[in-house]
């Protein structure tokens, strides 16, 4: 390959390690350009599958920031770039992979951390995104439903405990009456204390008289 075109396949690659999720590196010798063609059509539009020469993917991921262990760049590697869910991504490769032995999946990177060939096969164990949103957003209906028939609640519960709180309240305040006396009774003590005075006077004139 000219050195130019070593640039631009090393430019191309480094971009497309800085614009994917994760990348999947796999050794696709004895894949018929066929069995490649079908890879890439299962992968669909959650990662691109391009074959690359390990010396300019080693170049191309250190100008991207990407750290890729050296275990991973030997034999023919051909690269699965994830730019949709990781989870769809990894499943088609291992589902590609059982069928199609030569594929091999050596490993890659996920959000920056290296992944073993082991944990791409545990991740494409796990539920895709779609599903999991499913799960939540079923979920998340069930809390909705139930917060939308308590603030539905009838208004007679209201009414029926302010009722009873009024009810209550008329239970207490016969007592509080006869704890403490009314005004009227306390009007009525005073004029019979001043009416007493003026009469002990009279007698005491009438006396000394």
């Amino acid at each position: 390959m000219a050195r130019p075109d070593k640039a631009a396949a090393v430019a191309e690659l480094a971009e497309n390690f800085r614009e994917s999720n994760g990348a999947v590196l796999t050794e696709y010798r004895g894949l018929t350009v066929k069995q490649l063609q079908e890879l890439r059509r299962i992968l669909g539009e959650t990662a691109s599958y391009a074959v690359a020469k390990n010396t300019l993917t080693k170049i191309a991921a250190k100008e991207a920031g990407v750290e890729l262990d050296d275990a991973l760049l030997t034999g023919p590697t051909a690269i699965a770039f994830i730019s949709g869910d990781p989870v769809e991504a990894a499943k088609g490769l291992r589902d590609f992979a059982k069928v199609n032995t030569p594929l091999v999946i050596k490993g890659g990177f996920l959000d920056g951390k290296q992944l073993s060939a082991d944990e791409i096969k545990k991740l494409a164990d796990l539920e895709s995104r779609e599903v999991l949103l499913a799960k939540m957003a079923g979920a998340m209906k069930g809390s909705l439903q139930n917060a939308v028939s308590l603030f539905a609640a009838p208004l007679a519960q209201t009414a029926r405990l302010v009722a009873a709180l009024e009810a209550k309240k008329a239970e207490e305040s016969p007592a509080e009456a006869v704890a403490a006396p009314s005004d009227d009774t306390a009007d009525d003590t005073t004029p019979a204390t001043e009416d007493a005075a003026p009469e002990a006077e009279t007698e005491a004139a009438t006396t000394e008289g």
